[in-house]
């Protein structure tokens, strides 16, 4: 709701604090959104590095985004060296799952 403004005023740093308690618990689209908050610097500072630590925690749970997103950073090397083979992984983990249209970041 933070995130996108629904029913309450839009804040990037509230829906970063709530995303951070669930995804710490394990659930993978909390994980996933906080993946994007670093990779997009929405209510914490732009972090590569930490945005692929949650995408592979949530892609390890078989999130098909975070699997898209993990791969598309391999492929171009944001937050890790750039590597093919892994992108390739990835991306066709999130495929299997019907993710059609890659998120470009």
């Amino acid at each position: 709701m933070y995130l996108d403004g629904v029913g309450v005023e839009q804040n990037y740093k509230e829906a970063f604090n709530w995303f951070e308690k669930s995804a710490e618990q394990g659930d993978a689209w909390a994980q996933y959104n906080l993946g994007v908050m670093y990779l997009e610097g929405l209510g914490v500072e732009q972090n590569y590095e930490e945005a692929i630590n949650w995408f592979k925690k949530a892609a390890e749970h078989g999130h098909a985004w975070a699997q898209n997103s993990l791969g598309l950073m391999h492929l171009k090397g944001l937050g890790v060296e750039q590597n093919h083979k892994e992108a390739i992984h990835w991306l066709k983990k999130a495929v299997e799952q019907g993710v059609t249209m890659p998120k470009q970041h």
